[in-house]
């Protein structure tokens, strides 16, 4: 009777955890078509301004990949009404911060602002939008930012050569193959002409979406946002048409070499359905069963009990047309690579063969319940949550509803998605290799 009633408690306190976390939020478009997104959280005097667009490293000509990446810094460089290397300094002369970041299928670009400087931000971002000085001068600038960050995260960096490594063997026609920040050759060779048509194809009001979440009243915000965006002119629908891959039937196995590391590592990547799909959803709760902290099957049969492993993961990388589901090792002292990678097959054989334990699932479920509090709990996490869910799933209402999808999910879910997508013959297999001398 009492676990009965601690189990019943224990309901109810995660269905109030979550209606208490349930984010109000209202939309509206432009003529131009912007979409926009208003959240109200009037707890605290900060307001975040945030365009998302609908761009990434897997748009444009693969002649010259790392455009989307190379344009999140060169539309900081300024615009007619902003002077250069003005936008940088602007934002913190009033007490803001700011950011943005690229994957391959978007770009997300923000300001946090006191609420009182709620228009600066608008303006801000308007700016970037409307007219952008897009020169010679600011390219060149960003061209030697762009390959100095490669530098440090990628060429200098131990293990910075991982997603390439299993991009180039995993995609062998989707452009997901290709680095997010591009070949620095590519760059080099770009012209200011193709720099400024790429601008204008993918860096439209109809090809975004602007999300302000804080401290706000929605008519003012509603008001500030026509007065400074309509102006905007709408650009032509982007339209995709990226090859399909082929499905992967027998075992691929490559080598990667990492100048910076003197330990191996070993990777099984996994080209599985992109991140809408309800399948992706379960191989979440697969990777984080797997790997999610010390008390997770892998973390404690390699690291604590074998003692094979200085670290291990899965992990399911969402994007948009195919998700990389990644198993990941270091070897401990002399341990093989081959070993390692039995070890973690042999977790996976038994979620194929067994359900996991009612204990099991239900840890699963409160590490997602925890996840969904944690990240609905600053309005920058919000605003990035509801663009994301617009732009990259299509349905704002995911940051409310998502949670739902998880406990949903059955045990017998988990077993049946595992046998059919993560088996050996579905995988690449890439030894990543300390790099010697005549290598």
């Amino acid at each position: 009777m009492k676990n009965y009633l601690l189990a019943l408690a224990s309901l109810l306190f995660i269905s109030h955890q979550a209606i208490a976390q349930k984010v109000e939020f209202e939309e509206f478009d432009l003529d131009n078509g912007l979409h926009v997104i208003m959240h109200q959280d009037n707890t605290a005097p900060v307001v975040i301004t945030s365009v998302m667009y609908d761009v990434g490293g897997k748009d444009g000509d693969r002649q010259r990949t790392g455009f989307a990446h190379f344009f999140e810094h060169l539309l900081f460089e300024g615009s007619e009404n902003i002077g250069r290397g003005e936008f940088m300094k602007i934002i913190p002369a009033n007490g803001g911060t700011f950011n943005a970041n690229t994957s391959q299928d978007r770009t997300y670009y923000y300001e946090i602002f006191p609420s009182n400087k709620l228009e600066l931000g608008l303006w801000l971002e308007s700016e970037r939008m409307l007219h952008p000085v897009i020169d010679q001068v600011g390219v060149d600038t960003q061209n030697e930012v762009v390959k100095e960050e490669k530098r440090q995260s990628m060429d200098n960096s131990p293990y910075g050569g991982l997603l390439k490594a299993i991009g180039e063997n995993l995609f062998d026609v989707h452009p997901y193959k290709d680095q997010n920040i591009g070949l620095m050759e590519h760059l080099d060779a770009a012209t200011l002409a193709e720099f400024n048509a790429f601008f204008d194809k993918y860096y439209v009001p109809n090809n975004a979406v602007l999300v302000i979440a804080g401290d706000i009243d929605y008519a003012k915000t509603k008001s500030l946002v026509k007065d400074y965006f309509s102006a905007v002119k709408k650009g032509p629908e982007v339209v995709r048409d990226f090859p399909k891959e082929t499905p992967i039937t027998e075992t691929k196995k490559a080598i990667a070499y990492d100048k910076n590391i003197q330990i191996p590592a070993i990777i099984a990547a996994y080209r599985l359905p992109g991140q809408t799909t309800r399948e992706a959803y379960v191989l979440d709760m697969i990777s984080t069963y797997l790997s999610g902290g010390k008390s997770s099957v892998l973390y404690k049969k390699l690291i604590d009990e074998k003692k094979e492993a200085l670290t291990v993961q899965a992990v399911n990388l969402g994007q948009v047309d195919y998700n990389i589901f990644a198993l990941f090792a270091l070897p401990l002292g002399d341990v093989s690579l081959d070993v390692l990678l039995a070890d973690m097959d042999e977790e996976i054989a038994k979620m194929q063969n067994e359900l996991i334990s009612e204990r099991d699932y239900q840890k699963l479920l409160n590490q997602f319940e925890n996840n969904f509090v944690s990240s609905n709990s600053s309005v920058a996490g919000i605003a990035s949550s509801l663009a994301t869910y617009y732009l990259l799933y299509g349905d704002v209402n995911i940051i409310n509803n998502q949670l739902e999808t998880y406990r949903s999910i059955t045990r017998e879910e988990i077993q049946a998605v595992a046998k059919k997508y993560l088996s050996p013959n579905q995988r690449v297999e890439v030894q990543y290799l300390p790099k010697k001398e005549d290598q």
